[in-house]
């Protein structure tokens, strides 16, 4: 049997070294005349183990990492090939304890196929949920996804069964799939690792999306920074077009459906659904008016469903396993499992997938083992740039859309950013108002004008001009902001405003001055 190499191709593999270490592979066996095949995987999603490689064996997988070229001659010296022993040895890649406690179901694929084999994909169970769907009315599957439970995985969580149902019950000679793969986020890549790790998925989401409601084209937007998802996507599209997936026949059946991928041009604000249609349109990336909802008048003024894409990834595995099987897992309204990424100052940073319910400090403490530095953690922002700052009397807030909201934060796309004790959260608070300045749209006076003013605020109250006033100002300039602006870019600036000034007002007082010398 020739021996099966598995290497990460993933962009956050690739940042870690993953293509230096399989060119020394590559060197390796061609010196000692060994045969073998190099499978370049998506990532598993332990970004502190990467490049970790993988080798099959009789006994399974063997996993070895973090990998540097310089460990390759030893590796091989170690019989790496059969799954020897070696100071980078992880064993059986099941059995690493930040992949052995999660629940993947979304993921499950990811780091485990060639993402862009279809052999592999239906081998491990893809494609069930598309050949379930073709068999069924489009009313049954809507009902199906929304009994499920599942809600947006993007941001505000809106339910996606209700989105589907809309575009369904609004006749139109046209409607659309829009897949929000603009994933602009701090501490988010859930979105890169599916597109890069195993893009069947998404087209297979999209596909039954387009079965349900009636529509027949889809559009994958992607940010302009993620080339090698772009890249991934196109191969997968075109591939599943030539195996029938796509086209005129989906599966076989009598359901048209068919789909593009589209790059952004790099607008934060185009993560926003009404820009994001604006750019796909051609037109500058502005927030549009609602309604018209995009379910009823969306792209090129036809209905059009727009999901996140762990929304659309998370919709097979539904179809396949039953409404019910997904809604076991989770609590409360939040049912399934979400791709929490955990980022920032932190020891075990990666994906963790997991049903709801785990809490914030089961999350930052046991899964992602505190900080990297070792100091004491300050506070960890959920839910990206406009999430909210929680400190440490606030860990006990589970994982659950309703839980956060009800302590004023969020869990938009689920990523999740961690900070020692040295951080300094006026400056943080000031970083939220400058970056919704900079991305702002321009379309509505709250977000434009009241975030350039909270940043001349905030630089008062860092200067020790009348701090109290201008924290009264800051929370006036929020509460406008909050409930005037047109979009969620300037809703959400005042959660990570607020938190800092509510949870760590130390930091907004002004620096003692030192005692002159006598």
């Amino acid at each position: 049997m020739i021996p099966r190499i598995y290497i990460p191709g993933d962009s956050g593999a690739l940042a870690l070294g993953a293509e230096k270490v399989a060119k020394a592979i590559e060197k390796e066996l061609a010196d000692r005349g060994i045969e073998a095949k190099i499978v370049r995987n998506g990532s598993r999603g332990a970004y502190f183990l990467e490049p970790m490689v993988e080798v099959a064996t009789e006994n399974g997988r063997v996993a070895y990492g973090p990998v540097n070229p310089s460990d390759v001659k030893s590796l091989f010296d170690s019989g790496f090939l059969s799954g020897g022993h070696h100071n980078r040895w992880l064993g059986a890649p099941d059995n690493i304890p930040f992949l052995a406690r999660q629940t993947r179901l979304t993921f499950a694929r990811c780091g485990v196929i060639n993402p862009l084999s279809l052999d592999h994909y239906k081998a491990h169970g893809g494609l069930k949920g598309l050949q379930n769907a073709v068999a069924m009315a489009p009313a049954e599957i809507v009902k199906q996804v929304t009994e499920s439970g599942l809600r947006g995985r993007g941001g505000a969580g809106f339910p996606t069964g209700i989105k589907w149902k809309t575009v369904l019950d609004t006749s139109a000679d046209k409607k659309y799939i829009v897949c929000n793969a603009d994933e602009g986020d701090s501490a988010t890549f859930a979105d890169r690792m599916i597109m890069e790790g195993d893009p069947f998925v998404l087209i297979e989401g999209m596909a039954i999306a387009g079965v349900a409601t009636g529509a027949t084209k889809g559009f994958v937007y992607i940010r302009s920074e993620y080339p090698h998802a772009v890249a991934m996507m196109q191969k997968a599209v075109e591939a599943a077009r030539k195996a029938g997936l796509l086209g005129l026949n989906v599966l076989g059946s009598p359901n048209a459906f068919d789909m593009e991928i589209r790059v952004g041009a790099g607008a934060y604000v185009c993560g926003e659904e009404t820009s994001l249609l604006n750019s796909l349109e051609g037109k500058r990336g502005v927030v549009r008016a609602k309604p018209p909802l995009p379910a009823i008048q969306g792209l090129f003024g036809k209905p059009t469903v727009i999901n996140n894409v762990i929304s659309l990834a998370s919709v097979p595995v539904i179809m396949d396993k039953g409404a019910a099987f997904y809604k076991d897992f989770g609590m409360g309204r939040s049912r399934g499992t979400i791709p929490i990424q955990i980022a920032g100052n932190v020891r075990y940073g990666g994906l963790f997938e997991a049903a709801f319910g785990m809490t914030l400090g089961e999350i930052v403490d046991d899964i992602g083992g505190g900080t990297a530095t070792g100091r004491p953690i300050k506070a960890v922002q959920v839910g990206g740039p406009l999430g909210a700052y929680f400190p440490r009397s606030l860990f006990d807030t589970p994982f659950d859309y309703e839980a956060f909201a009800a302590r004023d934060g969020l869990i938009g796309h689920a990523g999740i950013t961690v900070f020692d004790d040295t951080a300094d959260m006026l400056k943080q608070a000031r970083f939220a108002m400058e970056f919704c300045a900079i991305e702002s749209c321009g379309k509505c006076t709250p977000c434009r004008i009241g975030s350039t003013r909270g940043v001349e605020t905030i630089d008062k109250i860092a200067r020790g001009i009348e701090p109290e006033k201008q924290i009264e100002l800051v929370t006036d300039l929020c509460n406008t902001m909050k409930f005037g602006s047109l979009c969620a870019l300037g809703g959400f600036t005042p959660y990570p405003v607020m938190s800092a000034i509510n949870h760590f007002r130390e930091d907004f007082k002004p620096a003692p001055v030192a005692e002159a010398a006598e």
